[in-house]
């Protein structure tokens, strides 16, 4: 065989070899599960394989000759990528969006596609070859999740920023605080009237009427709204309007501020829509604030400018943050309540009228806690006793709230029967104490007591657990009375010491409760010390004295516990002259 013939069938043999490999190489690329391209420096479409072809939804040959961007309008990618491909032939991994003509579950995709540049033989460039696969199914698992930790993050600070103390408008606030912006643009309140004791609720008929208990917004958007964002306002809600729609309904609900959404609803809601929309806003959600027996108010959220609309997510967040919410704030009104009940309990106790003799000056004052504390049990009395003399009681039962009160009530009672037998002071606490303790009460309390004698000039003192009393001077001077300590009634274990001190003329004699001086943290004979340094006027009225006293212990602010005064001075007899 010659040389000719030998070339001809090496040639012929190499042809038949690569006609197998292209065909295997083509039944690889169009069964392969990932979608192949190729695109000519144009970006136009050389070849697809037919899973290339199922991902954009139209034929293959309907690809051929045409660009990206007329095949796949709806997915955002850059084509300056496969440009750079191009020109410097080093692959890159691209990741689009959107959607194509292909039926999907998904309402918007993705794919990760990675292009090569194709070379001819002579090392010319001829265009890109892209290798993609759809990712959208495992991107939407990871969204999901990573939604779902951002839920649960969201909700576990929640937890401790929602519902810190039993003030219901602090509740409120804390909540829209919570949700703007991690939720909304823009949030409020608002609340039934009658949850507030003693203001009762007073709308039109057929008219829901909420005070908006809480609003915020950024400060340009709370400007643009104007009164729509005025806190303790209240607002009337017709039927028909996405807030009574809601409260009917007991759900939440999405609501669009579009024109041709709000203009079909009731005129009031209308109207406020269109300040909404004017200032930016394009969507709202309403969720109701149900405690465990009756909704309470309703949380209303919207959203402003570039912001998304609310999705179903938002939707499970704001109604878990609503019910956790609503259990805050039933908490508070409970308290409300309670709180309203001990302090009237107490002040018509403390406004009972007590006569001294004449011949004592008396003044008084009762300062309940602030909001965050319940109401106690401090009592004070003044009781006048035979041959002229003149009891003063002050006392302070464990523990708050309306309990406290009663149990205070029973206490004063109590002293008043034991005091009308004249009995001794150490006598008194003794029957009290061994009274409370048999009867099984089970609130303890400290009490002190100060008889004043005038034939004798002295004031004898009895002790049961409680805090010294304060002397202020004729000459200013503010001293603590060493007095011996019992245990404190409802104990069983009274063993009192009476100690009788000489009176001095001029002076005044201030009882108190620790709510005065105590401070959380601070050693007792330190709080005691504060009231030996008091600037006070021995010249004064009691009430100004007992004023100056407040003023420089509490600094004017609310006290953390109830403080309980009493102040007596002896008359000075006025010298009638002679005829």
């Amino acid at each position: 065989m010659d040389t000719e013939t030998l070339v001809a069938a090496a040639g012929a043999a190499a042809a038949s070899r690569l006609r197998r490999e292209y065909r295997l190489l083509r039944q690889i690329v169009e069964g392969t599960a990932a979608g192949v391209a190729v695109l000519d420096t144009e970006l136009r479409y050389l070849y697809v394989n037919p899973h290339m072809a199922r991902m954009t939804g139209l034929p293959a040959k309907a690809h051929l000759g045409r660009t990206l961007a007329n095949i796949l309008p709806g997915v955002q990618r850059s084509e300056e990528v496969l440009r750079q491909v191009l020109r410097d032939g080093r692959p890159r991994q691209l990741v689009g969006s959107g959607h194509t003509q292909a039926h999907s579950a998904y309402a918007r995709r993705e794919w990760r596609v990675t292009y090569h540049r194709l070379e001819d033989e002579q090392g010319a460039v001829t265009g890109v070859v892209g290798i993609g696969l759809e990712i959208t199914e495992p991107r939407q698992y990871l969204h999901q999740l990573e939604r779902s930790h951002h839920r649960i993050t969201m909700l576990e600070t929640a937890a401790t920023a929602i519902g810190t103390t039993l003030d219901v408008d602090v509740t409120c606030t804390e909540l829209v605080d919570f949700v703007v912006p991690g939720l909304a643009d823009a949030a409020s309140v608002a609340l039934f009237e009658e949850n507030r004791p003693g203001r009762p609720s007073r709308g039109q008929p057929g008219v829901t009427r909420l005070r908006r208990a809480a609003f915020r917004a950024p400060q340009h958007l709370t400007e643009q709204l104007g009164d729509l964002g005025v806190v303790d306002g209240y607002v009337e809600f017709e039927a028909g309007s996405p807030l009574r729609r809601c409260l009917d309904e007991g759900r939440p609900l999405l609501h669009d501020l579009r024109p041709d959404e709000t203009t079909a609803t009731t005129r009031h809601y209308a109207e406020r829509a269109a300040r909404y929309r004017a200032a930016g806003f394009h969507c709202g959600l309403v969720v109701p604030l149900t405690s465990e027996s009756r909704p309470v108010g309703a949380l209303s959220m919207a959203r402003h400018g570039s912001s998304p609309a609310f999705t179903r997510d938002d939707v499970v967040v704001a109604q878990e943050l609503a019910t956790r919410t609503a259990r805050a704030l039933e908490r508070a009104f409970q308290f409300a309540r309670e709180r309203t009940i001990a302090l009237e309990l107490q002040r018509a106790l403390l406004s009972e009228p007590s006569t001294p003799h004449l011949n004592l000056e008396t003044a008084s004052r009762y300062l309940p806690a602030s909001d965050s504390a319940l109401v106690g049990g401090d009592w004070f009395d003044s009781l006048p006793m035979p041959e002229g003399r003149n009891l003063l009681v002050i006392g302070d039962v464990m523990g708050h709230g309306v309990e406290a009160a009663v149990a205070m009530s029973h206490y004063r009672s109590m002293l008043r029967a034991l005091a009308a037998n004249n009995l001794p002071l150490d006598e008194i606490l003794r029957y009290a104490d061994r009274m409370v303790a048999e009867a099984g009460f089970d609130r303890v309390a400290t009490c002190l007591l100060a008889l004043g004698d005038p034939r004798t000039h002295t004031i004898s003192y009895a002790n049961a657990g409680h805090l010294p009393p304060l002397r202020l001077t004729a000459e200013g001077r503010a001293e603590i009375l060493p007095v011996p300590v019992g245990p404190p009634l409802g104990t069983g274990l009274g063993d009192y010491t009476v100690l009788t001190r000489p009176g001095l003329p001029g002076a005044a004699i201030v009882l108190y409760t620790d709510g005065l001086v105590e401070r959380r943290g601070e050693d007792i004979d330190t709080s005691l010390a504060r009231l030996t340094q008091l600037s006070l006027n021995p010249q004064d009225g009691l009430d100004a004295i007992l004023d100056d006293i407040l003023t420089q212990l509490t600094d004017g602010g609310p006290a953390e516990d109830d403080i309980a005064l009493l102040a007596a001075r002896l008359r000075t007899p006025v010298s009638r002259p002679s005829r």
